[in-house]
């Protein structure tokens, strides 16, 4: 049990939390009461009771039987009043737009947690659909535009990576430390990342750091499939997406107030 700011973590909680984030990560594939007490190391019957508390609740759902547990709907309800308390978000939501129109390609904006982004609006091209949104999704930081943009925003000594080789998502994410530090470095020079087929294969990425913070927690990118990335549409983009930064950035200037943690 960790502690935070001298105070030790409620252990009830704590397991709510943990179990709760498990069953996000695994989206579509539900879970059964076994499987989750011994992946969280639980007791079967605490394991249990925690379950139907939260089925009650809403947080979790199970199946006509009860055997088969997923996320519930007031996750999604608790997730929306993330991004509508946002102020920030709700700046950058029309600038997405914005650069969408002009560019004709998908533009995302994603926030850094941890060691990954967390994509918190998503405004998809005309001509390149996804069927499921992004939006709540995580990706590694080290793995595309969006993250390597934030990452080059610190120091290297203070990159929250992992100690090991890093996750591949494809044939070119960087997985080696000095691979990722070199392209960082090149980043810091720019002024933007670039993700060539590091997340999706097949995408190509342009990401911005957005710098009302210090140092910088969310990032804007722009999203197109290499087969129509030509030189001139990559200034065109780089272009349209930094004159983009710049209005949002000054929208949102620094200034005091809740410091969320």
């Amino acid at each position: 049990m960790q502690e935070s700011r001298g105070v030790r973590g409620v252990k009830s909680a704590a397991r709510t939390v943990a179990l709760l984030e498990l069953l996000a990560e695994r989206g579509e594939q539900p879970s059964r009461l076994d499987q989750l007490a011994e992946d969280l190391d639980v007791p079967r019957s605490s394991m249990y009771q925690l379950l139907q508390t939260l089925v009650d609740s809403g947080w979790v759902r199970t199946d006509a039987t009860g055997s088969l547990y997923g996320i519930g709907i007031r996750a999604l309800l608790t997730g929306t009043g993330y991004l509508d308390g946002d102020r920030s978000i709700r700046v950058v939501r029309p600038y997405l737009d914005e650069a969408s129109d002009a560019l004709g390609e998908t533009i995302h904006m994603a926030r850094l947690d941890g060691r990954d982004v967390v994509y918190l609006a998503t405004r998809e091209s005309h001509e390149y659909l996804r069927t499921i949104s992004r939006v709540g999704r995580r990706v590694p930081a080290h793995a595309g535009a969006l993250g390597k943009a934030l990452l080059a925003e610190r120091a290297d000594d203070e990159l929250p990576l992992s100690k090991g080789p890093l996750t591949g998502l494809t044939e070119n994410t960087h997985t080696d430390r000095a691979a990722l530090l070199a392209d960082l470095a090149r980043v810091r020079e720019r002024g933007y990342s670039i993700d060539r087929e590091e997340t999706v294969p097949g995408i190509a990425g342009f990401g911005f750091a957005l710098r009302y913070g210090t140092p910088a927690v969310d990032a804007i990118s722009c999203s197109v499939p290499v087969a129509r990335l030509t030189p001139e549409h990559e200034t065109r983009i780089v272009s349209v997406m930094q004159e983009v930064r710049a209005k949002i950035e000054s929208q949102l200037p620094p200034v005091s107030g809740v410091d969320w943690r």
